[in-house]
């Protein structure tokens, strides 16, 4: 299958690489020229401009978008339409909203241009070695790109999981149990750290790896986080939330379905990009006030 890929950022390299590898001509397209002249080095097509990646390809055309979501993909949906033609395919493989996939799908259709969204994990060693993969689009659609999609994901890890808008939406929910997960093992090294006990965090981190009932790919990257930093001494807690989490509360209250841990997860991760907060002050002013509890002033 040939195929043009629009985005040879970490994951986009990586996927352009594993098509590749797998037998599939690839026609790699970045704004950044140096990256399409590395990939090219590769083996991997190369195309100067959208123009150009078009005219490589053949009809009916197959777009792989490996962009941020927002903006950057409405913007590069707007560049490539004038280049299109019936039949040809849009995928979306980035982390849309699931409702602007539907959206820009219902646009794309009026104008005889198919769409498909695939929600992707498995970082980027899965987009290099075998990812995992949701895919919403339709029937017919999902059958002409089967075999290509069979060939660069891990065995059993590949779903044609509804129709277009709902790869996105299934990938979103996943995101949410994995701000979740990953919360919970944070919380349980921080309280190994609190305890009485001179816990080697590495040596927990391999044994939990090993049989545990929490064994599994996080806890895989827990142990060499600590294999590589054994105090992490070097990250700042701050974390960021993507996107994805956010959209799973927001679909949870839409929903009315409750979804604590998650949103408590979300609140966390929002938490920690602040030095102080004013909630925080009120706080331990009402403790002061009706308690006497000591304050922590700030440095003047």
């Amino acid at each position: 299958m040939k195929i043009g890929l629009i985005g040879l950022g970490k994951m986009g390299y990586a996927l352009a690489l594993n098509m590749h590898e797998k037998g599939h001509e690839v026609v790699g397209y970045n704004r950044s020229r140096e990256v399409v002249e590395a990939i090219i080095k590769e083996g991997v097509l190369g195309a100067k401009t959208l123009k150009d990646l078009v005219s490589q390809l053949e009809k009916p055309r197959i777009i792989w978008l490996m962009v941020p979501a927002g903006n950057p993909v409405d913007g590069l949906i707007q560049e490539l339409l004038p280049l299109l033609e019936k039949d040809d395919m849009i995928i979306d493989g980035g982390n849309s909203h699931y409702k602007d996939t539907l959206r820009r799908a219902e646009n794309l259709e009026e104008q005889g241009i198919r769409m498909m969204d695939i929600g992707t994990s498995g970082g980027t060693d899965g987009a290099r070695n075998g990812a995992c993969m949701m895919v919403g689009g339709r029937t017919e659609d999902y059958q002409q790109i089967e075999i290509m999609l069979n060939d660069i994901c891990v065995a059993n890890g590949l779903a044609h999981v509804g129709p277009v808008g709902s790869g996105h939406y299934v990938k979103m929910i996943h995101n949410g149990i994995e701000y979740g997960m990953m919360q919970a093992i944070g919380e349980g090294f921080e309280i190994l750290k609190e305890s009485p006990f001179d816990v080697d965090y590495e040596q927990v981190a391999q044994v939990w790896r090993h049989g545990s009932v929490i064994r599994g790919w996080l806890m895989d990257l827990t142990h060499k986080a600590f294999l590589e930093d054994p105090e992490l001494s070097t990250i700042k807690g701050v974390v960021h939330a993507s996107g994805e989490g956010l959209w799973s509360v927001q679909e949870a209250l839409d929903l009315s379905v409750p979804v604590p841990v998650i949103s408590a997860s979300l609140f966390t991760r929002y938490r920690s990009q602040q030095q102080d907060t004013f909630s925080g002050k009120v706080v331990a002013g009402l403790r002061n006030q009706f308690g006497g509890h000591a304050t922590v002033k700030e440095d003047s």
